[in-house]
């Protein structure tokens, strides 16, 4: 998400420093100096010559490329495995069809954000709405069934009685599209402000606010969207997965049975969680705050630029991390997959060719 931190929303907050310290010059300027005078050349060559630079384009474009790799990879294997071999028979299976249907939305995006980061944006207005509006849906859609995992989990071990009417099919099919509708909601409004803009020479595929309103509006917008991200995308499910989790924690501990191997899966899946997502969403907070001119100089802007790039990365990990967290832990994945696998026809005729050439052997011999 650091196409909120376009070229054109930088350039008019130091402008906006520019026009209040040319007001000020106007209105006091035959003051006597003082020992903090403050020398507006030298402030106006900082702005002007406040170059970012674009070291994204040697790394990002790589970095894209192989996470779009290992995470299309696993979660069309998930995928397949769901599908094929398990069938759908309970709210679990459906959840982590829709995790991985989630992750695989956003995971597409990566080969034109790779291409962005190289070069600039090629694909056209359209293809901007669909790739990005497609990341956004993918990226709350993801979070919120990991959420509904957790409340899964939790009334599976924690309510027992009681989960076995609600943990059908139907009502994994149900609980799905509320997830989906909430995705889709909790993208707006940037999904309806994608476009691709141009600025100088550069070309990016952006939420462009400007013609909402007037003045700093379009800035209030962005601030709104990366506020509604830590809310929604890590304050609200964070505190759904600790609570569901501290539970079943409680009732795994007051069992009788040893029940230290879920335990430690259970820590495994909060803490990838945290570390994913947390980077990212408390760069996005101090990008908010240097939106709403809490700090506005070149060099605090430049460190958030880089920042978010690297812990956007991050993020974008946990995509490839959750076939492997969520699924193929599971012993009835594992099962499951290897029966697929020994029923692909590849395998089968490499199974054919081990028993017909002992037996070849075994004739010419006895000739």
């Amino acid at each position: 998400m650091t196409y909120y931190f376009s070229v054109r929303n930088t350039t008019e907050i130091f402008t906006d420093s520019v026009d209040r310290l040319n007001w000020t010059t106007e209105y006091v300027g035959t003051v006597e100096p003082s020992p903090y005078y403050f020398d507006y050349n030298d402030f106006l060559e900082e702005i002007v010559t406040c170059n970012y630079g674009r070291p994204a384009t040697i790394y990002l474009p790589a970095l894209y490329s192989l996470l779009f790799i290992l995470g299309l990879s696993g979660n069309v294997l998930v995928v397949w495995v769901i599908v094929a071999g398990m069938r759908l028979r309970s709210m679990t299976d459906v959840c982590l069809l829709n995790l991985a249907i989630a992750d695989l939305l956003l995971l597409s995006s990566l080969p034109f954000l790779a291409h962005q980061a190289r070069v600039n944006w090629i694909f056209g207005d359209t293809m901007c709405k669909v790739v990005l509006g497609t990341y956004h849906v993918g990226y709350y859609s993801g979070i919120f069934f990991i959420t509904l995992m957790s409340v899964d989990r939790y009334l599976m071990i924690v309510h027992a009685i009681f989960a076995r009417k609600m943990r059908t099919r139907s009502f994994g099919v149900l609980a799905a599209v509320v997830t989906w509708v909430a995705g889709l909601l909790a993208s707006f409004p940037e999904v309806g402000f994608l476009r691709a803009q141009r600025y100088n020479n550069t070309v990016f595929c952006a939420p462009s606010f400007e013609h909402t309103s007037e003045d700093d509006s379009s800035n209030w917008w962005m601030v709104f969207g990366l506020l509604k991200m830590n809310i929604l995308g890590l304050a609200i499910p964070l505190v759904f997965m600790t609570f569901c989790y501290s539970q079943i924690v409680r009732t795994l501990l007051s069992s009788q049975k040893s029940r230290k191997q879920a335990i430690r899966m259970i820590a495994l899946v909060v803490s990838v969680f945290f570390c994913c997502w947390l980077p990212f969403n408390v760069t996005c907070f101090f990008h908010a705050l240097e939106l709403m001119g809490s700090y506005s100089s070149c060099n605090s802007s430049r460190h958030i630029r880089m920042v978010l790039q690297v812990t956007e990365v991050i993020a974008y990990g946990h995509s490839c991390i959750n076939p492997m967290l969520y699924v193929f832990v599971g012993k009835r994945f594992r099962t499951q997959l290897l029966k697929l696998i020994g029923r692909s026809p590849c395998i089968q005729r490499l199974c054919q060719r081990s028993l017909v050439l002992p037996q070849v052997k075994t004739r010419s011999g006895g000739i």
